[in-house]
């Protein structure tokens, strides 16, 4: 398997995922601040110009955060990052598409890319307190959602590797203070030996 990912990307949550499972893949670095993304060599790759993607050994790709943690989980189910429960498998879904689709591309798109939503720089400011907003206000419901538990799911899962690199971004990029249970949880992921892989492998220690 091959991941293309960008240092410090949504792509550091699936990147944390195959250390977890531990086989063998290679990483293949896509620098998104230079516009690698929407080079042809990797628009081949992903024509949607962003990772992660995940080439897989029949030279597949897979796209979007949530159905390459998905099928991460399903064809290594040694490796435990999902159970078998039809309720708890869409618990975990439900936890992931909302790090994804609200917390990270609601939330802090607008707070890093302001440009994206208005086009008048006067507005990027009003732009900016709007995605913090979002943002806090997941992390509000996921400090509730971690209340009395370790992890999401109560063990670790895929859905776990979603919030991680949402409080990433806010308190290692932004430097704010997360709630009580989502830091608490963060400094459990932290402590993680597949997380501590990925950060050295993506000069993030």
């Amino acid at each position: 398997m091959k991941l293309y990912y960008s240092p410090g990307a949504c792509s550091i949550g699936i990147h944390v995922l195959l250390e977890e499972i531990g086989k063998p893949y290679e990483a293949v670095l896509v620098n998104t601040r230079e516009g690698a993304q929407f080079k042809p060599e990797y628009v081949a790759i992903n024509p949607k110009s962003k990772v992660p993607a995940l080439m897989r050994d029949d030279g597949s790709v897979l796209t979007e955060y949530p159905a390459i943690a998905f099928w991460l989980a399903r064809t290594n189910p040694e490796a435990k990052l999902l159970p078998d429960d039809p309720e708890v498998q869409a618990r975990a879904l439900e936890a992931i598409d909302y790090c994804v689709a609200t917390m990270h591309m609601q939330g802090f798109s607008r707070i890093f890319r302001p440009a994206n939503f208005s086009a008048n720089e006067a507005d990027h400011e009003a732009v900016k307190a709007r995605g913090e907003e979002i943002f806090s206000k997941g992390l509000a419901l996921m400090d509730k959602a971690l209340q009395g538990k370790d992890y999401l799911l109560g063990q670790f899962s895929i859905a776990d590797s979603a919030l991680f690199y949402c409080c990433f971004w806010w308190a290692d990029r932004l430097k704010k203070e997360l709630p009580p249970n989502v830091a608490a949880h963060y400094a459990r992921m932290k402590a993680r030996p597949a997380v501590q892989r990925t950060f050295k492998a993506e000069g993030l220690a």
